[in-house]
């Protein structure tokens, strides 16, 4: 994966949207994503938009 504080352009970041939005789409979390590259939450919800990546729902009890 890339360090944390590098910049990630051009191929690397394509690549790194592709490997996270199969895990994303594998069930794996936002949160737990940035945690296991070492990147924010925002970082990796931007990576997602960009590359056009489906978002779940954030679930839970809805108020009634």
């Amino acid at each position: 994966m890339v360090g944390k504080g590098t910049r990630v352009i051009g191929a690397a970041r394509d690549k790194l949207a592709a490997d996270l939005g199969k895990a994303y789409e594998s069930g794996a979390s936002i949160r737990a994503l940035a945690e296991s590259t070492g990147r924010s939450y925002g970082f990796v919800h931007g990576i997602f938009t960009e590359a056009g990546v489906t978002l779940r729902g954030r679930g839970g009890a809805t108020r009634g």
